[in-house]
């Protein structure tokens, strides 16, 4: 566990549009210090970033990245837990903005290391590129919508009264026996992330990051995501029995949950299905489907397999047209990147990790 890293994404390619999660990145009001880098394509934010991640966790600090939902090798912050300190993109669509000026919160404009004059030379190739980039994710937003307007047709269908019912008890069951409450504590603190993703490279989901903080896995396997109802159970059991949770929602319904994490017991439950399915042996296996009214999905199964056909069908065209983003996207950074000067970078890259390492030096010794 301790050599698989922790990501997760703070935003989604949702049927509604981009949805962000970044204010969850890091509560300012325990923050010490949160970097918020602005510039445009090419001018080396993922890049600093990573040169500060790194200094600082070969010096044993442990690091939580936060990757591009449109771009998963691309990163779009980094967190610092032990230091309460984090550094992110602040650049649209998940644009992010001081709320403690200079007390905690700060800009680093990176805009500044462009040759602006060389820039000016290659104008129309710039701007033909950047008007091409954003045409692309309308058509995939409509996609994603079309996507799940008509799974959460067959999904409703699914989840009865009786099911959800039953999946409450299954909850239960799993509280008394793997949750037990913590005596003079608060209730625990629910963190928001991304397991999952809609990205370039198709749909993902990041499951090393729960296996990097998690040994005790419970798989749910779950074709129609009908997992939301179990995990609210336990997430309000563990929240009420003193435990902090991260609360993983589902990139393409945010308003419902996909998989649950408790790093403090080292407990998660982790949805499944035949396209993403669980790499290794789950502590133990639930099987969703088989908890649905199996009399129903008989009689469903024709519009169920009509239903997933045309969904594939829809989600592979968003997925291709944010390949098509990607690659504009890439062009356009190649535009750029003559005319950054790196030095620059690097040089607010190292400020910065001495900065942070000057925050390290004052912490408690463990």
């Amino acid at each position: 566990m301790a050599d698989l890293e922790v990501q997760y994404f703070l935003g989604a390619n949702s049927p509604s549009g981009f949805y962000s999660l970044y204010d969850q990145l890091l509560p300012r009001a325990q923050a010490r210090a949160l970097y918020i880098l602005k510039g445009g394509p090419g001018c080396g934010k993922s890049t600093l970033m990573r040169t500060v991640s790194r200094q600082l966790t070969q010096a044993g600090l442990e690091a939580e990245y936060i990757l591009c939902s449109g771009d998963p090798q691309s990163l779009d912050a980094v967190l610092f837990p032990q230091l309460g300190a984090a550094l992110v993109d602040g650049t649209a669509p998940h644009v992010v903005e001081p709320k403690y000026p200079g007390v905690v919160d700060r800009y680093v404009d990176l805009g500044s290391s462009y040759d602006l004059a060389g820039l000016r030379s290659r104008r129309e190739e710039i701007m033909a590129a950047m008007d091409g980039y954003k045409s692309f994710y309308p058509r995939a937003y409509r996609c994603l919508g079309a996507a799940a307007s008509i799974t959460e047709d067959a999904r409703s269908a699914l989840l009865t009264e009786e099911l959800s019912q039953r999946m409450a008890r299954r909850a239960a069951g799993i509280l008394s026996r793997e949750i037990r409450p913590r005596r003079g504590v608060e209730p625990g603190q629910v963190k928001q992330r991304f397991l999952g993703a809609v990205s370039c490279q198709g749909t993902l989901c990041l499951y090393d990051t729960a296996l990097a903080q998690c040994g005790k896995i419970y798989e749910l396997a779950d074709r129609y995501s009908l997992a939301h109802p179990l995990l609210s159970h336990l997430l309000a059991g563990a929240v009420r029995a003193g435990y902090d949770v991260v609360a993983c929602p589902d990139p393409m319904a945010p308003d419902r949950l996909a998989h649950l994490l408790i790093p403090q017991l080292s407990l998660a439950f982790l949805s499944s299905d035949p396209a993403h399915p669980f790499p290794g042996e789950p502590f133990r296996r639930l099987r969703l489907d088989a908890m649905a009214d199996q009399d129903l999905l008989r009689r469903l199964r024709p519009r169920l397999r009509f239903t997933r056909k045309v969904s594939d069908a829809l989600m592979e065209e968003a997925v291709a047209c944010m390949a098509q983003a990607k690659e504009t996207h890439d062009a356009l950074e190649q535009l750029y990147n003559p005319f950054v000067d790196f030095d620059q970078v690097n040089a607010s890259a190292r400020a910065i990790a001495e900065e942070l390492m000057e925050d390290a030096k004052r912490l408690p010794t463990p």
